[in-house]
C-alpha cells in the first residue's frame, strides 16, 4: 500500500525539515558557546586552587586575569560539512581537534571518531529539550560528556 502526499503536505514536511536543520545549527552554536565558557570556569577553578600552594602566586593571578581577558583560551567553532556540523576545539597555540560533530538534518550529537567521521552510536539528541539542556549545562571542554 502506498500513500502520496499532496502538494501542500509535502511543502509543509519540506519547511518542517528546513526549521529543523536551521535549530540544528543554532544548537550546536550553543553548545559551542557553552563549551567555551566551561573552559574558561575551569581554568579559572585550576588556577585558584594551584595558586595558594605555588611559589609563584602571582603567576596564578596574572593567568585568571589573562583568561577573563580572553586570553589563552580554547575556542570552539562549527565546520559545516556536507551531513555534519563539526564543533572543531582550537588551542591558544593554533592546533585543532574535532570535539564532536552534530546531524545537521536531525540535530543528533557524535562524539568524534576521527578528524573526517564521527562515532556510531548518538550520544545525544538536541532536538529533545531535556537532552538539549542536559547537554548545554555538563558539557565540558575535554568530552567527558560525549561517553558512554
Amino acid at each position: 500500500m502506498t500513500t502520496t502526499m499532496t502538494l501542500q503536505e509535502f511543502e509543509k514536511v519540506q519547511v518542517a525539515r528546513k526549521e529543523i536543520a536551521a535549530n540544528a545549527l543554532k544548537y550546536t552554536q550553543m553548545l559551542c558557546e557553552a563549551l567555551e565558557q566551561n573552559f574558561l570556569e575551569q581554568s579559572i577553578k585550576r588556577a585558584q586552587f594551584l595558586m595558594p600552594s605555588s611559589d609563584n602566586p602571582q603567576y596564578w593571578e596574572e593567568r585568571i586575569a589573562d583568561y577573563k581577558a580572553g586570553k589563552d583560551v580554547y575556542k570552539f567553532s562549527i565546520v559545516t560539512g556536507r551531513k555534519y556540523h563539526k564543533i572543531v576545539q582550537t588551542c591558544c597555540d593554533g592546533s585543532q581537534s574535532v570535539h564532536a560533530f552534530v546531524d545537521k538534518n536531525t540535530g543528533e550529537l557524535y562524539k568524534a571518531a576521527s578528524w573526517k567521521a564521527p562515532a556510531k552510536d548518538v550520544r545525544f539528541d538536541l532536538r529533545i529539550i531535556s537532552e538539549r539542556e542536559w547537554v548545554l549545562e555538563n558539557c565540558d571542554w575535554a568530552g567527558g560528556y560525549l561517553y558512554k
